[in-house]
């Protein structure tokens, strides 16, 4: 499956919103919510477009002024492409832009019962550090995860 990605745009907030029905039960974002993230928060959001320019997966990290801790704030991958590495590059991408932002760390917040999206976490370096009580309007638990993010490589001088 063929696929880019590149940074979301206001125009994708109806896409985003048709991604998350589809990816959660519950716990998902509103259209204005999604609409804040693209044009108003300290956010950057990656999107996986596949050949069809359809939104296949998406990720938003969120960004404290004087922290050099970066939030992976939402992370979904359509049901249809998960299997195809398509986590891990998003997720890889994403990594690189906290860096690129002065990120030195990357935390996250996962369902207890999402053992395939723990399994992407823990295998891409993620700790589980903290358990959370009834973290989710269903009353499901969470692992808050974090990961130590190597600085920036500093490019070649000539």
């Amino acid at each position: 499956m063929l696929r880019t990605l590149r940074h979301g745009l206001p125009a994708d907030c109806d896409a985003l919103y048709e991604l998350e029905e589809r990816c959660f039960d519950s716990d998902r974002f509103s259209r204005r919510q999604l609409a804040h993230l693209l044009t108003r928060a300290n956010a950057a959001n990656l999107l996986a477009v596949a050949e069809d320019q359809r939104v296949i997966g998406y990720g938003t990290l969120l960004f404290r002024r004087n922290s050099v801790t970066a939030r992976l704030y939402s992370f979904c991958v359509d049901p249809a492409a998960r299997g195809s590495g398509l986590g891990r590059e998003l997720l890889q991408a994403l990594e690189e832009t906290a860096r690129e932002r002065g990120s030195q760390r990357l935390l996250l917040e996962v369902r207890a019962d999402n053992r395939v999206a723990m399994g992407l976490y823990r295998r891409m370096g993620f700790n589980a550090r903290r358990w959370l009580d009834d973290y989710y309007a269903d009353g499901c638990a969470a692992w808050q995860m974090d990961k130590r993010l190597e600085a920036a490589e500093a490019p070649l001088a000539d």
